[in-house]
C-alpha cells in the first residue's frame, strides 16, 4: 500500500523527539514534534504552507505578531511567507503534528532536540518515502 494510514494522534502523543519526519509525499510532508516545557520551535519563515495540529499540552501560536493560546485539539495553518512561532507555555510536553505543502525536510530525519535540528543545515532533497 502506498501512503500513510496510522493512528497520528498515538504516535504524537507518544513521540518524545523534537522533530521526526514520518512520511514525505511529493506534494506534502508529515512530521511529529514533542516541545518540552518553555520550549518553541522558534520564530520562522518558509516559502510553503504549514498546519499543525496540538494533540497533548498547552501552548502558544504566534503568527505574524497575534498570538494566540492553544491547547490539545486545536489546528494552527500558517500560510507561506507568515512569520511564525510555536511556544510550549505548559508544564508537560507540548505534542503535535505538522503538515507542511510541499516538503521541508529530508524524508525519515529525526532531530533528537532543538539543538540538533538548528546544527543541522537539513532540507528537503527530492526524496521521497516511497
Amino acid at each position: 500500500m502506498k501512503g500513510f494510514v496510522k493512528d497520528i494522534e498515538s504516535i504524537a502523543v507518544k513521540n518524545e523527539e523534537f522533530r521526526r519526519v514520518l512520511y514525505t509525499a511529493k506534494n506534502c510532508q508529515l512530521v511529529v514534534m514533542a516541545l518540552k516545557p518553555q520550549e518553541e520551535i522558534g520564530a520562522e519563515v518558509h516559502t510553503l504552507d504549514q498546519f499543525f495540529r496540538v494533540e497533548e499540552g498547552t501552548g502558544e501560536a504566534i503568527l505574524d505578531g497575534a498570538r494566540t493560546a492553544i491547547q490539545a485539539g486545536f489546528a494552527v495553518i500558517v500560510p507561506a511567507g507568515a512569520n511564525h512561532n510555536i511556544i510550549n507555555t505548559g508544564s508537560v510536553p507540548l505534542k503535535l503534528y505538522t503538515i507542511y505543502a510541499p516538503p521541508n525536510h529530508r524524508d525519515g530525519v529525526v532531530h533528537h532536540t532543538r539543538g540538533d535540528a538548528e546544527a543541522d543545515n537539513e532540507h528537503f532533497d527530492g526524496k521521497t518515502t516511497e
